[in-house]
């Protein structure tokens, strides 16, 4: 009987941790889902020749178009058909935009994408992949630009009326279309209005010019991601790779502070900017971010390092120069490019002082965001000094930068410095496993309990024990 009852027991046990393993599996499963969906943005293609593309075959719902099978659709195009690509590149654009304000269910007078609806019905060849990987996409004026061997043109209307294109010679024009970060109804129609009027402007001059071409339409992030939602409850939490937290409403939000040489190359920005010399405190938020003209001179840009200069006048009774030092190389491990803050340079009154700042890494597609970079302790200590006394002090408070892959005036996602593991989370794994060791303990003496295989009869001779 004994051993009946303990039958069941012994499975319900057994199956306890495997259950519980998969409700973590299955927890991991969303967040990576989460993740990926936050991820994709659409690519609209059409060319004025004809059989440019076969029919996409991994186009069932949830496929993500991934930056190999991506080339596969742009290397026939870029071979064999026309040899001037305009590439229409939004702000923000998600597949749910076309859903929303598109001419769904047959009412085409309601579209906001009337002219880009027609251009896809005329055009000979067209092909449309409502999911691509970011990171595809963000390589996308690199790529086009080495197949073509062409660097890209940024145009609008008045430039492109000047503009006279050839067929035989390959031109690569870049135009960017604005997306609203409103959360009304009718500011996102607007803005799309407003953009697919000037896809049909754009069409309509090449048209006039009997110009064959071949155009791209996509967006550098997507428009509609799960935490911009407001029917979220509670949020979704502390993203690794999230945008700039939202800040109190008394919180004044200051521009970048933006390097440019033909484009924007260098974005840098910190709710706080403080310094010390000697113990000396000054707060150089406003000098650095709301000053009419910064000192910039010493800045340079190119693919593999990039540097910002930021020059004051009369501080600490001299002229100083902070000077951040960025290099972006190649890992064939991760087979992507990482950037890394080589050094944080001071240079005052003849001397330069050094920061070692190696924690500020990132892949170059993405910008590095951290809530303090600092030289004192109680702060991260982020900021190392290479020599010991040090004179200077560094506080920089909800600081971002990028100098990689810059696309406008605006920041990439960011990878964030804090740790996966918070002191909460290690505290709760240790208590956690503390509790499976004595659960686990208790089962096994349980299991270990032996029943009696002798007993006492009163009939026959005692039972004697030796000890």
């Amino acid at each position: 009987m004994a051993a009946t009852v303990a039958a069941p027991v012994r499975a319900v046990t057994s199956r306890a941790p495997a259950f519980c393993q998969m409700k973590w599996l299955l927890l991991l499963l969303v967040v990576a889902a989460a993740a990926a969906a936050e991820q994709q943005v659409p690519l609209v293609l059409w060319s004025s020749d004809r059989d440019l593309w076969v029919p996409a075959a991994d186009t069932h719902e949830g496929h993500i178009t991934s930056d190999m099978q991506l080339s596969t659709y742009l290397d026939p195009a870029l071979e064999l058909g026309p040899r001037n690509v305009l590439l229409f590149l939004q702000d923000k654009l998600s597949i749910e935009d076309f859903t929303a304000y598109g001419g769904v269910f047959g009412n085409k007078q309601d579209s906001t994408f009337s002219n880009l609806e027609n251009a896809l019905d005329l055009a000979p060849s067209s092909l449309v992949l409502p999911a691509v990987d970011w990171y595809a996409v963000s390589t996308l004026t690199t790529y086009l630009q080495e197949k073509l061997g062409a660097s890209p043109l940024h145009v609008d209307l008045a430039t492109l009326r000047e503009l006279k294109l050839n067929a035989s010679l390959p031109a690569l024009l870049l135009i960017r279309l604005p997306y609203t970060a409103s959360s009304g109804l009718m500011a996102p129609r607007e803005v799309l209005t407003g953009n697919d009027e000037v896809i049909g402007q754009v069409l309509s001059m090449l048209k006039s010019e009997d110009v064959p071409y071949t155009a791209a339409l996509t967006a550098v992030r997507p428009s509609r991601v799960a935490r911009d939602a407001a029917m979220v409850a509670g949020g979704l939490g502390r993203q690794l790779l999230q945008t700039t937290p939202k800040q109190p409403v008394s919180v004044v939000i200051h521009p970048p502070v933006s390097y440019n040489d033909t484009a924007p190359r260098i974005l840098f920005w910190a709710q706080n900017f403080s310094v010390a010399y000697r113990d000396s405190w000054e707060d150089l938020t406003a000098r650095t971010f709301e000053a009419q003209s910064l000192n910039l001179t010493g800045s340079f840009w190119n693919d593999s390092i990039a540097r910002l200069s930021l020059t004051y006048e009369q501080l600490f009774g001299a002229t100083v120069t902070f000077k951040f030092t960025l290099v972006n190389r190649f890992y064939p491990v991760s087979a992507r490019h990482w950037f890394t803050m080589e050094r944080l340079e001071i240079h005052s009154n003849g001397s330069v002082a050094y920061f070692n700042v190696s924690q500020i890494t990132g892949p170059s597609i993405y910008s590095f965001h951290c809530q303090y970079v600092s030289s004192l302790s109680n702060k991260g200590n982020i900021l190392v000094p290479d020599t010991q006394p040090f004179l200077w002090q560094m506080t920089l408070e909800d600081f971002q930068i990028q100098a990689f892959n810059v696309t406008g005036e605006q920041f990439s996602y960011a990878t964030d410095c804090a740790g996966f593991f918070s002191p909460a989370i290690w505290m709760g794994l240790l208590t956690s496993l503390f509790m499976l060791f004595i659960f686990t303990y208790g089962l096994h003496m349980i299991l270990s309990l032996k029943t009696m295989d002798r007993f006492d009869d009163h009939k026959g001779p005692t039972i004697t024990l030796i000890v």
